[in-house]
């Protein structure tokens, strides 16, 4: 348990965002810090892990989302980058929960998708999803990983947490989920179902950063085939056909949800990145710029889609949580979409962010930012925030101003091991 409670941020209600004389700079700060705020104010009271999703008016429960903690733990970093809070307080807050993570149950060292924020207790995703899940674990490591290189003083209090990271780090046996040196990882294992879920992980989507770090692990380190021959070989890695002109090198037709340009590239820099099958800047940024163009000439006529109105990803929707993208779309609009696309295409995104603050405000802004979705044909507003949505916000916004999380995770050795051992081409360290 916490020995005090946290220092809350002020909530701003949504005549402050939908103040049309801030200039940029000061509309993101606004959103990144009310954001930031689901991850702080709302974060579970027990553990100081993130709640898989909270009401807007900031109600939650004991779910606790792992991956959605990982991208927490980066908010957190630029939070005390920021000045929102102190670095103490982000240091107390990472050691309460990093301490927590090495008390619950792991599977081989993986975490499950949910855990309960209370007891630790696994909490099953599926009927047979009641174990390790690599995916997950792996958004979750690379937020520890950039805590470790944030917090690299030589205070006792730092080097305690650094111990800790690395202990939670080392420990994940990526190539068990090879199934015996297998070239592929599978997602899933679980002690009562085994390897029933038989779900090979094979791109082009969110897993990349699953495959860097499984191949950069200091002692259970999956071969690099497993990346080419597994990840590499999926009937929707290699795309190579333009939509609106655009030519899209990896991914689906028309892209997929945008998701999978944010989850792995809030670590990995992608303008630093490519290999044999893309320049990773040019995937996303096309990506992002195909998305924008569907709901620009909007096929399907969904009221309000235009230039200051797109975004399709992993939303809540009115029949409940859908991976919407161009060729499933069911005129949900997700704010998370096209906020955390802000590196890729900054004027499309800003100009998305001033519609959402300046016409949408009171029916999308709560107590941690705007909400999951919205659907203006049905008149249907989210009602929560999730945990998947906000984090990238936080940080991939940051990433637009400062490259903050690309510059720690890339200055991790064993993230440069990883990616030279999968042949990737590295730029630079200076993002």
């Amino acid at each position: 348990m916490r020995s005090e409670p946290l220092r809350h941020l002020a909530s701003m209600p949504a005549s402050v965002v939908a103040d049309r004389d801030l200039s940029d700079e000061a509309l993101l700060d606004i959103v990144q810090r009310q954001t930031f705020r689901f991850f702080w104010d709302f974060a579970h009271p027990t553990c100081g892990l993130a709640r898989d999703r909270v009401s807007m008016t900031g109600e939650g429960n004991d779910l606790v989302a792992i991956g959605g903690s990982g991208f927490g733990i980066m908010a957190v970093i630029v939070a005390a980058e920021r000045g929102w809070i102190t670095r103490d307080d982000a240091l107390g807050h990472l050691t309460t929960a990093v301490r927590y993570l090495g008390d619950v149950p792991r599977y081989h060292g993986v975490f499950p998708h949910f855990i309960d924020g209370r007891t630790g207790a696994t909490v099953p995703f599926g009927a047979k999803d009641d174990g390790g899940d690599i995916v997950e674990t792996s958004f979750l490591i690379q937020g520890l990983l950039c805590a470790r290189q944030y917090f690299s003083g030589r205070s006792a209090a730092e080097s305690d947490l650094r111990r800790a990271i690395n202990r939670l780090w080392q420990e994940v046996e990526w190539n068990w989920h090879t199934r015996g040196g297998r070239p592929v990882l599978f997602w899933h294992w679980s002690p009562k179902h085994g390897w029933a879920m038989n779900h090979e992980i094979h791109g082009w989507n969110e897993c990349l950063v699953t495959y860097v770090l499984a191949a950069a692990s200091p002692h259970h380190a999956i071969d690099a085939e497993a990346y080419h021959r597994g990840f590499a070989s999926g009937p929707d890695f290699k795309n190579g056909h333009s939509y609106f002109g655009i030519k899209l090198p990896l991914g689906p037709p028309l892209g997929g949800p945008l998701f999978f340009a944010h989850y792995s590239f809030l670590g990995l820099a992608p303008k630093l990145l490519s290999d044999r099958y893309a320049d990773y800047w040019e995937q996303n940024r096309r990506h992002v710029l195909i998305n924008y163009q569907h709901c620009v000439h909007n096929p399907r006529g969904y009221r309000g889609y235009g230039p200051d109105c797109w975004g399709l990803t992993a939303s809540d929707d009115p029949g409940g949580y859908e991976a919407h993208a161009p060729d499933k779309d069911l005129g949900v609009i997700a704010p998370t979409a096209a906020l955390s696309s802000l590196p890729y295409a900054p004027a499309e995104c800003m100009r998305a962010l001033r519609h959402f603050a300046h016409d949408l405000g009171d029916k999308l802004w709560g107590e941690c930012g705007f909400s999951a979705g919205f659907a203006l044909d049905k008149d249907w507003y989210a009602t929560s925030s999730v945990a998947i949505d906000q984090g990238p916000i936080v940080v991939m916004i940051e990433n637009h101003r400062s490259g903050l999380l690309w510059t720690l995770f890339m200055s991790c050795p064993e993230v440069q091991h990883g990616l030279t051992k999968l042949d990737f081409r590295i730029a630079s360290h200076d993002v």
